[in-house]
């Protein structure tokens, strides 16, 4: 996650360019020399012309008497800032720590605090953890003792930058918005300069939230910012950027082109030079937007267009970072000799400055090599990315144990500097012997690379053929399970009513004389009946095995069990001597899929009226209720009832069925599994019941 911060500098209002050194000749007074040379050090800040401000600094030490501690830690504090903290953090430290030694000295609060806001910049990268510790506690101590309420905001806000500049994105997000809530209360009485920090730190804010993907909050921050930076044009750039990006992150390209067109024509009537490499970071989101939407015309185009303004307005890194979309693109593109040309250019660049571009770089490269077929460079590649993630996932913990193992590389090396010391020619050939044997090493450690990146992709390769041939043997199996289950539904939900109607014809047509007038019309209405239901099953199976074409599962509905009752009284209305009962409240209803549990209670009754072909007075009672949390659906009958095995289908998967044995039971063991629905038997002489379990959702 990169988090771009706004640096507004403290002396914002002052002049753009410096004065010449003031001529103290005719100061009489010590104070007024030293105010003055001061003012002046101001004038060399604001512009940042720090070589010449190491010198002015310097010369202003010399003026400074030794007891007056105020203008010692003043200038000691000038003399700080001029080195780079992350080049020569130990030569800033060092002025630094002086000009808060004085300070202290001097019972100066104000000079204190400033020199204590540069350590913490400073130890970031240099110190050890005790030091930055005792900077950080200053500021909560400072927070929790101060009665001013602009240097308590100013605190939260330093503790913020220092979480930030961390990886603790979370925790200085926290701290910005107590800094922040505490500003918004000072504004009624906030001068200029201060009301254009405010918007700063909402911008610093907005980022924060579009680096950890609330897209909503960095708006809000955004538009809250936009009054208060009217006058900074740096600001006002940075803003349209930031709204391009976030812009483009929520697929608006309507709107990060409105805010697009209003940065170019800011630029074209603003005087501000340092304002036009917003335009460039502007057109790498739109370059990363269309090769993400795979419009690699247009990701062309816009790099094109960054890169035609570059000569003039980048610096080493936005050129990296425009080689760095440049060669992503073509990656896409599958061009992989252009985008490792891209991709190596920006390389240099982009290891201290982002760890995350870092991340997302050597992906890419590891991508490239790949694309090349150079195994053994993809290989590498990916070892760094892979390395560089779990750094960043644990930032907080490997930075501790860096600096533990910096202290025992120092000590170490101290130790082989007084080894070297007394045995100089003894180590001299040692060390072209360990050249030597390291030499080898490399060469033996590249081969076994090259050998184990071979036998990993052979072995990939074999893997990924097994599991495509185990999935396509799965599949099969599957389609063959549907393709029988099917056919039982077809068998079971179709014969009956075949039967009957086949019955009645072969009567028809072997003996018409034992059919009366009256006994015709009943059975050809029954015979039509039963027809009608069959051509009613069919259309009902072909269109649910039209939805179950592609997979067998089933689909959960809410039904009206008093509508699946009337579907059985309709389907079997045909079977004129057995009567059928029904129990079951209006409001009564399951969750499951209907065509299942439809097929489950028609084998069910079929079931049941094969049990009573030689009973009197036969009876199918149907009855649905509620209990323990599940709906029981129940069908019993008077017939001669039966032994448990003949219910064995029920239960076990390995019992041999066929069209006559159990086939039904089979059915409907795996279709009640699909659904979860528990089914249960009680029978003996007085008839058989069988209740199905659903539960209630």
């Amino acid at each position: 996650m990169k988090i771009v911060l706004l640096l507004l500098a403290s002396m914002l209002m002052l002049p753009l360019f410096a004065q010449k050194s003031p001529n103290l000749s005719k100061v009489k007074n010590q104070q007024q020399k030293l105010q003055l040379w001061a003012d002046y050090c101001d004038e060399l800040v604001a512009i940042e012309n720090f070589s010449l401000l190491r010198t002015e600094g310097k010369k202003g030490l010399k003026m400074t008497s030794k007891t007056d501690f105020v203008n010692q830690s003043l200038f000691l504090f000038y003399v700080g800032v001029t080195f780079d903290y992350l080049t020569e953090a130990d030569s800033a430290a060092y002025y630094i720590e002086k000009s808060e030694h004085f300070a202290r000295k001097a019972s100066n609060r104000y000079r204190t605090l400033e020199a204590l806001k540069q350590l913490s910049s400073i130890y970031q990268n240099y110190g050890s953890k005790a030091k930055r510790e005792r900077v950080l506690s200053e500021f909560r101590r400072t927070i929790d003792t101060t009665s001013s309420a602009f240097i308590k905001g100013n605190m939260y806000q330093h503790l913020g930058d220092y979480y930030i500049n961390t990886g603790s994105y979370e925790k200085g997000l926290d701290y910005f918005l107590k800094g922040a809530k505490i500003r918004r209360l000072l504004l009624p009485k906030a001068s200029e300069s201060d009301s254009i920090n405010f918007g700063v730190q909402l911008i610093k804010i907005a980022e924060l939230y579009i680096g950890l993907d609330n897209h909503l909050k960095a708006l809000e921050y955004l538009k809250e910012s936009e009054p208060f930076i009217q006058s900074y044009k740096e600001a006002i750039a940075h803003v349209k950027k930031d709204f391009i990006t976030v812009y483009l992150i929520e697929d608006d390209l309507e709107n990060a082109s409105k805010q697009y067109h209003e940065l170019e024509r800011f630029l074209e009537r603003e005087d501000c030079f340092s304002c036009w490499i917003m335009l460039i970071e502007s057109d790498l989101p739109f370059a990363e937007y269309y090769r993400d939407q795979g419009n690699y015309t247009k990701a062309l185009q816009a790099i094109d267009h960054a890169r035609l303004l570059a000569p003039k307005y980048a610096d080493e890194f936005a050129n990296a970072q425009i080689d760095y979309t440049h060669g992503t693109i073509c990656l896409e593109l599958k061009d992989y000799k252009k985008a490792l040309g891209y991709l190596k250019s920006a390389e240099p660049f982009t290891n201290d400055d982002d760890p995350e571009v870092n991340s997302r770089l050597l992906r890419s490269l590891a991508e490239t090599y790949a694309g090349l077929q150079n195994w053994e460079m993809a290989y590498s590649y990916h070892r760094r990315y892979s390395a560089l993630q779990d750094k960043l996932l644990s930032e907080k913990a490997k930075k501790n144990l860096a600096e533990v193992e910096g202290l025992y590389q120092n000590e170490k090396k101290q130790a082989q500097i007084i080894e070297l010391s007394s045995k100089n020619t003894i180590n001299d050939l040692t060390i072209k012997n360990a050249n030597r044997q390291l030499f080898y090493l490399i060469i033996g450690f590249i081969f076994a690379i090259a050998i184990g990146v071979l036998i990993y992709f052979q072995s990939r390769n074999r893997k990924k053929n097994n599991v495509q041939l185990q999935q396509l043997n799965a599949e099969l199996e599957q389609a063959n399970a549907i393709k029988m289950r099917f056919f039982s539904i077809l068998n079971h939900d179709l014969r009956s009513p075949v039967a009957n109607l086949i019955h009645f014809l072969q009567l028809q047509q072997h003996n018409p004389e034992l059919l009366d007038e009256a006994s015709k019309e009943r059975l050809g209405n029954s015979t039509l009946t039963g027809a009608e239901n069959l051509l009613n099953s069919m259309e009902d199976m072909l269109l649910w095995s039209k939805g179950q074409m592609e997979n067998f599962k089933p689909v959960p509905a809410n039904i009206q069990l008093s509508n699946l009752f009337n579907d059985i009284k309709q389907h079997f209305q045909s079977e004129e001597r057995v009567r059928f009962e029904f129990e079951v409240e209006q409001s009564l209803h399951v969750f499951t899929d209907e065509n299942y549990l439809k097929t489950i209670l028609r084998n069910l009754t079929s079931n049941a009226l094969k049990a009573l072909e030689k009973s009197e007075n036969p009876t199918i009672l149907w009855k649905a209720s509620v209990y323990d949390n599940h709906v029981l659906c129940v069908i019993s009958d008077n017939g001669p009832g039966a032994n448990q095995a003949a219910f064995k289908a029920l239960y076990d998967e390995t019992e041999v069925v066929g069209i006559k044995t159990g086939l039904g039971l089979h059915l409907v063991r795996d279709l009640a599994s699909a659904i979860d629905c528990e089914i249960s038997v009680e029978t003996g002489s007085s008839g058989t019941a069988i209740t199905l379990s659903l539960p209630v959702r």
